[in-house]
């Protein structure tokens, strides 16, 4: 009888020990977030691009793959993606092709673009739910406001000249613009925000916002959006544009017809990160002892919306790295990590990388020893995100076709490789290149 006893306390013992490891094993391992990617690669006859999902590992910053992806994009030539606040609602940017594969230009403009917005289920599962379209021509970026109810796509191509000479003058004949959508609250569902302030000569309101002509990126900055556009003669952004934004509306409202000259001559992105606008470029930096290409310019908002640059408020671009693409601030407000997509003529380009600062204060940037370049990045890097335990950095790279997680130290700052901090992998593959990632920390 006694042994019996002690049996049976053995296994209770055993067995409340195998309850607290499980409870353990729980908590300290589990998913965090979804990562999507949209992707170039095929995912049928159709030619449509696909969207690829991961789960993220709260633990190691492994990605598993999401079952059931990936999936068709709902178009051809996906770009950029948007997740709302929440993330009930995906939305992918199909920039759309021609049938020969010749390029879209501004004479011969993509065909069959649009937008195409799914739901987020359970275990991350995508779902279609509905398609959209822009006003203009060979639309390529795509973004939303930070309540998520109002969605933006900037068009290369305004649909036609008369928009753009009600706004920028008579002489005017070609502009690009942006299209703005109201994002219904329960269904996600897009409807056009018209343009109040300017109309048609059919009397009716413009159903799109000019902006200057040659555009190559736009942000959201506060009470503005920022347009940056280039003209042919210097290959890059060097002229902003701004819109006064209404967030009850969404609607935009010119003050001022003329761009802002920045000095520049290679500007290749605008980011809205940390409450800084920041313009990218990819031109010479003679602000150092060695003169290097790249830099990153930091500025405040006028009243006007027109950019005011800080004083010393420019930096530096890895010296090894080239063509800076996007910017992205740790939500510790610690660290700035300026993403570089190297030149995309060699697949095994060692200029991608990611040039890691220390944000002392807002217009203050140093730089992290080592450049915080102790990981790296695949080839091509296209995106750069925190995850949303605020652990990792992971960047999806177009030549490579992979995603590369990397770990955050926090204690410095500095980008390690998952597998020298967590033991998780450092590059997970994908279907075909990569064009822009996404990320969720809502996981029910």
């Amino acid at each position: 009888m006694k042994f019996r006893k002690l049996g049976k306390a053995l296994l209770m013992t055993a067995l409340s020990a195998g309850v607290v490891f499980g409870i353990s094993s729980c908590v300290q391992s589990y998913t965090v977030g979804y990562l999507y990617v949209t992707g170039t690669q095929t995912a049928s006859t159709t030619n449509e691009g696909i969207i690829s999902g991961f789960k993220i590992d709260h633990n190691t910053g492994n990605l598993v793959p999401i079952n059931g992806l990936p999936i068709s994009s709902g178009g051809s030539n996906p770009g950029r993606s948007v997740l709302l606040t929440g993330g009930r609602f995906l939305y992918v940017l199909n920039q759309g092709s021609h049938s020969d594969g010749s390029p879209c230009t501004t004479a011969n403009p993509c065909t069959n673009s649009n937008i195409t917005q799914f739901s987020i289920g359970g275990n991350g599962v995508l779902a279609p739910q509905g398609t959209y379209f822009t006003q203009g021509n060979n639309p390529f970026r795509m973004i939303s406001d930070s309540s998520g109810a109002h969605l933006y796509v900037l068009d290369h191509d305004a649909p036609n000249g008369t928009g753009c000479s009600l706004v920028f003058g008579a002489q005017t004949t070609a502009c690009g613009d942006i299209t703005a959508f109201t994002i219904d609250a329960t269904t996600g569902r897009l409807s056009y925000v018209l343009n109040s302030q300017v109309t048609a000569s059919s009397g009716l309101p413009l159903p799109y916002f000019p902006v200057p002509v040659s555009p190559i990126d736009f942000a959201l900055s506060s009470n503005f959006f920022i347009t940056l556009s280039g003209t042919p003669a210097t290959q890059g952004g060097d002229t902003v544009f701004p819109y006064a934004y209404n967030a009850a509306s969404g609607q935009l409202t010119v003050n001022q017809n003329t761009s802002q000259p920045l000095g520049i001559s290679q500007g290749t992105a605008v980011v809205a990160a940390g409450g800084v606008t920041y313009v990218l470029d990819d031109g010479p930096n003679t602000n150092t002892p060695v003169p290097t290409n790249g830099q990153i310019f930091a500025y405040t908002l006028g009243s006007n919306g027109s950019l005011q640059a800080e004083a010393n408020g420019y930096f530096p671009d890895n010296a090894a790295f080239s063509d800076p693409n996007y910017v992205v601030s740790a939500n510790n407000g610690k660290w700035l990590y300026v993403l570089n997509h190297g030149d995309n003529t060699n697949p095994n380009n060692p200029q991608s990388g990611i040039a890691a600062f220390i944000i002392e204060n807002p217009f203050n940037l140093q730089v992290i020893t080592n450049g915080g370049q102790i990981g790296g990045t695949g080839a091509g890097p296209m995106c750069i995100l925190e995850d949303p335990s605020n652990q990792f950095i992971y960047t999806a790279n177009y030549n490579s076709s992979s995603v590369t997680g990397l770990a955050i130290d926090e204690n410095d700052g500095n980008l390690i490789p998952l597998s020298q901090q967590t033991k998780a992998k450092d590059s997970y593959a994908l279907p075909g290149p990569a064009a822009w990632c996404v990320v969720t920390g809502r996981t029910s």
